[in-house]
């Protein structure tokens, strides 16, 4: 996939939920996987031609895994010259050795989220943009139908009360495959990630589960998308925003 494809999937959903106003500060948040690199790259594109004027801060936060390397992604960020950040942080130390969790996606999610909004807000940034595609609006909505008993999954935008902070989801009408094109393509230096947890999730069982539906069912994930924005979700609603 071109870069000017995704652009234009970014403008619709930037457009479609008004994710962007004039002067932001955004933080993009880098896992050093496929999605938030090929976030990165979106939103700087757009910065060139949106007629809304803002800047972006890369940021990351670093959990303690002795075999991370984020030098070729401090690389792309300054052949980009966008800001980058690093937030270390004792994480994988506390989940992993101090808390030993049985379910340690759970406890590391909260503390990373925490350590990130936190390093956003001290960067000077009002909005944290996060690299959820369309794969995962669909994977969320399983897993809390599945495990929760009830239809959810996060909004195009999000308001923390608490933070004072804006999370939005550019992607969020990308598929994964698209991600996956563009990542070959442009040759992303992706960061394998080194948590011992990753692939042996429950996420990981339910993006199993809808690969196998949408290849027995073609179109069912498209559709179950669909259903997501006709379900009257708070913050599905075009041109609002989620403030609860």
């Amino acid at each position: 996939m071109k870069l000017q494809q995704v652009l234009s999937y970014v403008r619709r959903a930037v457009d479609d939920y008004d994710m962007i106003q004039e002067g932001d500060r955004i933080a993009v948040g880098i896992s050093g996987g496929k999605d938030s690199l090929t976030l990165l790259y979106a939103l700087h594109g757009l910065k060139r031609f949106y007629p809304k004027s803002f800047d972006i801060h890369a940021v990351t936060v670093d959990l303690g895994f002795q075999n991370l390397d984020l030098g070729k992604i401090q690389d792309l960020c300054r052949e980009l010259s966008v800001e980058y950040t690093i937030v270390k942080t004792d994480i994988a130390q506390i989940v992993f050795q101090e808390r030993k969790e049985e379910n340690p996606c759970s406890l590391c999610a909260k503390m990373r989220k925490g350590a990130l909004n936190q390093a956003v807000k001290e960067a000077g940034c009002g909005k944290v943009a996060y690299a959820h595609h369309r794969d995962d609006v669909v994977e969320t909505m399983l897993m809390s139908l599945i495990y929760e008993g009830r239809i959810h999954t996060f909004s195009p935008v999000t308001y923390l009360d608490r933070m004072e902070l804006s999370v939005i989801r550019p992607l969020m009408y990308m598929n994964e495959s698209d991600v996956i094109g563009f990542m070959y393509k442009y040759n992303l230096p992706v960061v394998k990630s080194p948590c011992p947890a990753d692939g042996n999730t429950k996420r990981e069982y339910v993006k199993q589960l809808l690969r196998g539906l949408n290849h027995d069912s073609p179109g069912v994930k498209a559709r179950m998308f669909t259903a997501v924005q006709n379900s009257g979700l708070k913050g599905w609603e075009k041109d609002g925003s989620d403030k609860s």
